[in-house]
């Protein structure tokens, strides 16, 4: 992947956040965006997000998503300098709870061996 496709994937998900976060503060307050794909030529974006809870409650911050994904893309036009504003999808991103869990597993094995975490 190409520097500028790092750097606009960065961006994006900076301004994606920090719109959600001063304007839906209240009904985003569990939602983060883990990360952003956007194609080659610019015009598709994948929105990685995580959210507390189970997978109900992922798949209603999707469709939540999905609701405001107009305002998000307004937002992206008005910030983000670009010849064309990319298409937004959202996905939801479950590996942060199987990483912790992993984790947790290898805390646990050091511990019965004796070795420091």
């Amino acid at each position: 992947m190409s520097n500028r496709l790092l750097r606009v994937n960065e961006l994006m998900q900076r301004e994606i956040s920090a719109f959600l976060r001063k304007r839906y503060s209240s009904e985003a307050v569990a939602i983060t965006i883990t990360g952003v794909e956007v194609t080659g030529d610019l015009r598709e974006a994948k929105i990685f997000y995580s959210v507390l809870g189970d997978e109900t409650a992922a798949k209603k911050a999707g469709k939540w998503l999905v609701g405001r994904r107009d305002a998000i893309r307004e937002t992206v036009a008005k910030n983000v300098i670009l010849r064309h504003v990319p298409l937004l999808a959202f996905v939801h991103d479950n590996h942060a709870p199987r990483t912790l869990r992993i984790e947790a597993l290898l805390s646990e094995i050091d511990r019965r061996e004796g070795k420091p975490s």
